[in-house]
């Protein structure tokens, strides 16, 4: 599970808080990305930030659909 983030942005600060809380209850690993670090990642979610990637596809962006989260994560 990734999270693509900019920093400096107050949405993503929030979605990382729900995804850190999430995942340590759920044991599930994760890690996130700076979206202007990557040219790729940029282009693609540039201004919709944060998202939300599952095995590399997007699950969901600018915040955390909590019940939808963990039923993707335990899937």
């Amino acid at each position: 599970m990734t999270l693509v983030t900019r920093m400096g942005c107050h949405a993503c600060e929030l979605a990382e808080q729900d995804v850190r809380r999430i995942c340590t209850e759920l044991g599930v690993p994760w890690s996130s990305r700076d979206v202007d670090a990557d040219l790729e990642l940029r282009a693609e979610y540039g201004d919709r930030v944060p998202v939300i990637l599952i095995d590399d596809a997007e699950h969901g962006y600018w915040r955390v659909e909590e019940k939808r989260f963990r039923t993707a994560l335990l899937g």
